[in-house]
């Protein structure tokens, strides 16, 4: 009995470990919208050129209608024998209209239809991602606004620094966010050139119109070279490479909340939607929504890598390794917007604990770069002369075990006779953080500004 998908070349059908390591249905259904939409584009040019019969192609695209009820209903039934999306949705519409439906595949390859199916999957995916990064931007710089004067420490090296604010920090994240917006917008504007028409690989013979089916999809082009259209897997790795960036941001605000909410820090609280108890210590409120998405971090990194490998040795231009492109995909930008939502719900209940955070943030002499330029600032000093003096005075302030504000006027005039009792009022961590007010800086006006540009900015977006 030949086989019905591949023709009368094959006498017979696949042996069950070949159907199993071929068949990709059982994910690649995920693309049955786009597979649809991109079916219909294609028939519909092809009656506009005249390559396939009016009738022909209203009894496709009635039946076409059919088959996208039925999946939408969950009665349609996927068959591992038919091997993939393309195949199943055909062999169903064969049953729904008979012969005309074998018209559809005119002018056409499966090789250029998973190439058009994947750039609409992940067009489409692209799209809410950038919503939802834009959400999240969102409640965190209504949050940046809310505690732009909250002081806390800023760190290098994990060790106090200088002071900074809450709601800095937090915009910190807000800019990470908006560069990873970026490149999926760049990312968008790369694939959206339309593959359908490349067919297998060498193009058609058929007087077809890929301008129009392009335009029909919602792409800029079609893309230029026949070759590159089925071997291009370029706006996949770009997606994941972004996203991977992503999700590498989103984990190290996991980290932060993770050490935020030790008693050690104590610098935020969860609410209870996101943390989780113990099943043997009752005192334990563990931040597990935060530590998942560090770690799923690993899966969307992980997704970029093994894309990477397989496309690494690949000639010209379509591989069967080539379906290895979808799981780890779908995967991937599932587990980031995931990681999104839940790092939404996170910000969005966050509460800062505010005595604690400004406590901590003079620890470790952090005003010890407030004192230094005073220094040059009044007594003109060059700077690496007030480090060093600088250094002095911390190293008597730590060997009395007092804060920099809490040193005698006279120990610091042993250092340096010129300093006055006017070097006190840079010493306190919130005039400090007022201090910092260069554009990008830490006083809370410079983050109130900052932060109001960006919720205009992201209303606009969303508008």
């Amino acid at each position: 009995m030949s086989n019905r998908m591949w023709g009368g070349r094959y006498a017979s059908g696949p042996d069950a470990i070949m159907e199993e390591i071929n068949a990709s249905i059982d994910f690649d259904k995920a693309l049955w919208r786009q597979d649809i939409a991109g079916s219909r584009a294609h028939v519909a040019m092809l009656a506009k050129q005249g390559i396939v019969e009016q009738a022909d192609a209203d009894a496709i695209t009635k039946g076409l209608g059919q088959v996208e009820a039925e999946i939408e209903a969950g009665s349609f039934t996927f068959s591992r024998s038919l091997e993939d999306i393309h195949m199943n949705v055909e062999a169903r519409l064969a049953e729904i209209v008979g012969p005309a439906a074998g018209r559809l595949h005119t002018a056409r390859s499966r090789n250029d239809q998973v190439a058009l199916d994947m750039r609409l999957w992940v067009r489409d995916t692209v799209d809410q991602l950038d919503g939802q990064l834009r959400e999240l931007q969102s409640i965190m710089a209504e949050k940046a606004l809310a505690f732009a004067g909250a002081v806390m420490p800023g760190f290098t090296h994990l060790q106090s620094a200088q002071p900074t604010t809450f709601g800095h920090h937090l915009l910190a994240y807000v800019e990470m966010l908006g560069r990873d917006r970026g490149r999926l917008h760049d990312a968008r504007r790369r694939m959206n050139e339309c593959p359908l028409g490349a067919a297998a690989l060498a193009g058609t013979s058929f007087p077809i119109d890929r301008h129009a089916t392009a335009a029909a999809l919602g792409f800029d082009r079609p893309t230029a070279n026949s070759l590159d259209s089925v071997a291009d897997r370029d706006f996949s790795l770009e997606t994941l490479a972004a996203a991977s960036i992503c999700a590498v941001h989103l984990s190290r605000l996991a980290e932060e909340i993770v050490l935020w909410t030790t008693p050690q820090f104590g610098f935020v609280r969860l609410s209870d939607k996101f943390t989780t108890g113990s099943s043997i210590m009752p005192q334990k409120r563990n931040p597990d929504a935060a530590e998942l998405v560090r770690g799923k971090s690993g899966r969307v990194i992980g997704a970029l890598n093994a894309l990477l490998i397989v496309m690494k040795g690949l000639p010209m231009t379509y591989g069967k390794d080539m379906q290895e492109d979808k799981e780890g995909l779908f995967d991937a930008m599932a587990t980031l917007s995931l990681c999104i939502a839940a790092m939404a719900g996170m910000i969005r209940d966050m509460q800062p604990e505010l005595k604690t955070m400004k406590k901590a943030a003079g620890v470790g002499y952090a005003t010890a770069t407030d004192l230094a330029d005073w220094l040059v600032r009044t007594l003109k000093m060059p700077f690496r002369e007030a480090h060093h003096v600088t250094g002095r005075i911390v190293g008597l302030a730590a060997d009395r075990g007092v804060g920099l504000e809490k040193l005698e006027l006279a120990a610091m005039q042993a250092v340096e006779p010129r300093i006055t009792a006017a070097v006190y009022e840079v010493l306190g961590v919130e005039r400090s953080v007022r201090s910092r007010t260069s554009y990008g800086g830490t006083a809370p006006a410079e983050v109130r500004k900052q932060a109001k540009r960006w919720l205009a900015r992201l209303k606009r977006e969303s508008a």
